[in-house]
């Protein structure tokens, strides 16, 4: 650096330091001309961005492309910047050079990251349609084809066209199976495009799937409450991959809300056997051993990890505690919550009420539901629901349903306290009330497809006004396509019109994709009316094992005189 480029440099910042950024800006791209250096030109386009001085930063990054024709790291700039400024015509350009500089070993990687471009502008369907179009011919290449396929599916996915980017993942699956990148798309695509998931079998059938895959495939499978499949499969990733903690720690998540406790405190445990075994000195160890110290960790990446390390324990700590109150082991439940750092949060404060309840402390366990925060609305409405639903998993139906009645004095259009009220007045036998409750609902919330279905279900289970709760148990389904509670009532509906075939072909897709106790003593009497009595014994079994308590089913095997 000679005398007059310090100089230069000098003057620049000091002009922008007193507010003169385009002073500060000529100065700058002065300097940079005169030197060819590529930190100063990428100093010019930042100070004109910081000026919003979008046309200025334009005009940089095309001298400095001028100046230094072979630049990437201007071509890359110039492309996000175009992108921004929505002259897509021009930022192809720039891309073409951009992936055309970048070392072939690095070019798939590149390529991969491009369809954050989308994001950078307003007019994001441009955008994706231009990287389509500058990603042609890399698609030919077999270096670059997984990479092309799957950035330009990712670009149509960001810009909102879901199908069009099913074309291309379609492609890519079809291509190389085995290819993660494009697997993971279709996992995301699942949601609305129902075909992805082949693409995405097709993945876990080959050879070598990816862990990440099948994890993702999961929690996909949970979210579409398709609980059993999701379990599955998630008993699959732990035996292909013994050793992930995360993997285990999912598969105790499934198997508690599949009601297997047992099965969900095996995989827990096995989860914090994992995390806990690293062995000392390592990074890891170290990371948990300092987890209750003030002192920050020096790398963000290590912070990151121990917090997520934290939050992991925490939740399988809770999630123990959950399964340990289920086995009636209340003992361990308590040491488990125990363990928890935040003693006094809205989550520990629950289950330890819930133990209480469990345990026929009621007054005790509703004192500590008082020490919940009840300072604003909100904080007050989720209290009464909670308490509420501890209230009713206690059978303490009274008492809750006069908890709710008072809250809705004080809130009157709350369609979810109408609702738990609603299902604890037909708990009481008050079914005009729940009736007048749910229409209600209704009314406040057209869309809240659990009223329908709750009035459709009760009517069906009376034997009353079939045709309809069919047509109301229908209009759920049309506001939740899939959902395996209201699949189950319009299946329940069916049995009592003497539609038995349907009734157990829509039973038997709402068990597969929730082995829920209820569904099963429903599917159980479908099949054992329709003579398959073998069947129906297991499934009352696998249901008994869940909930041996549970009320529609003894009420089942007692009215149909069934020892399963």
């Amino acid at each position: 650096m000679d005398g007059v480029l310090f100089y230069q440099l000098l003057v620049s910042e000091l002009e922008l330091r007193d507010g003169n950024a385009p002073l500060a800006y000529q100065v700058m791209m002065e300097a940079a001309r005169r030197s060819r250096d590529e930190a100063l030109f990428r100093r010019a386009v930042d100070i004109a961005l910081g000026a919003r001085a979008g046309e200025q930063a334009a005009a940089a990054l095309k001298q400095w492309r001028q100046t230094l024709p072979q630049s990437r790291q201007a071509a890359e700039i110039e492309t996000q910047m175009l992108v921004a400024l929505g002259r897509q015509t021009e930022a192809r350009r720039a891309l073409e050079a951009f992936i055309e500089l970048t070392p072939e070993p690095a070019r798939p990687a590149a390529i991969s990251s491009l369809p954050r471009l989308v994001l950078g502008g307003e007019q994001p369907q441009a955008t994706a349609r231009m990287l389509e179009e500058t990603l042609a011919p890399w698609r030919q290449r077999a270096a670059t084809a997984a990479s092309a396929l799957n950035a330009t599916a990712a670009g149509w996915l960001t810009a909102g066209d879901r199908s069009r980017s099913l074309e291309f993942v379609t492609k890519a699956v079809q291509r190389d199976p085995a290819d993660p990148g494009a697997a993971l798309l279709a996992v995301e695509l699942m949601k609305d495009q129902p075909q992805a998931e082949a693409l995405v079998r097709a993945h876990l059938a080959s050879a070598a799937p990816a862990a990440g895959v099948r994890a993702a495939y999961v929690r996909r499978l949970s979210t579409d409450q398709r609980y059993g499949e999701a379990l599955s499969e998630s008993r699959r990733l732990t035996r292909e991959t013994p050793d992930d903690a995360g993997a285990w720690l999912l598969q105790g998540a499934l198997e508690l809300e599949s009601g297997e406790p047992r099965a969900a405190r095996d995989a827990l445990l096995r989860h914090l056997q994992l995390t806990e075994a690293a062995a000392p000195g390592n990074a890891a160890s170290q990371a948990d051993a300092a987890e209750d110290s003030d002192e920050d960790l020096p790398d963000p990446i290590a912070q990151a990890a121990r917090r997520n390390r934290v939050q992991e324990r925490a939740q399988a700590h809770l999630m123990l505690a959950q399964a340990s109150e289920q086995l009636r082991d209340y003992a361990g439940a308590q040491a488990w919550l125990e363990r928890l750092a935040d003693q006094d949060s809205v989550t520990v404060l629950t289950r330890r009420a819930s133990l209480l309840m469990r345990q026929g402390r009621i007054a005790e366990a509703r004192a500590l539901l008082q020490r919940l925060p009840q300072g604003s609305a909100e904080e007050q409405r989720t209290r009464v629901l909670t308490e509420a639903q501890l209230l009713r998993d206690a059978r303490q139906w009274p008492a809750a349903h006069q908890l709710l009645a008072e809250a809705s004095q004080r809130f009157p259009e709350d369609t979810e306290l109408l609702y738990e009220q609603a299902m604890l007045a037909e708990k009481l036998g008050r079914h005009e009330e729940m009736e007048q409750l749910l229409r209600r609902v209704m009314v406040l919330k057209p869309d809240q497809q659990h009223a329908f279905n709750a009035l459709g279900y009760s009517l069906a289970e009376r034997n009353l006004r079939l045709a309809e709760a069919r047509e109301l148990i229908g209009r759920a389904l049309e506001m939740a396509p899939g959902d395996p509670y209201i699949t189950d009532s319009l299946g329940w509906v069916e049995f009592r019109l003497g539609r038995r075939e349907e009734a157990e072909r829509l039973l038997r897709e709402a068990y597969q994709r929730r082995p829920d106790t209820e569904i099963g003593a429903h599917l159980g009497e479908v099949l054992w009316a329709l003579g398959h009595q073998e069947e129906a014994r297991r499934i009352w079994r696998e249901s008994l094992a869940r909930d041996a308590d549970n009320e529609v089913l003894q009420e089942t095997l007692r009215r149909l005189k069934v020892r399963p």
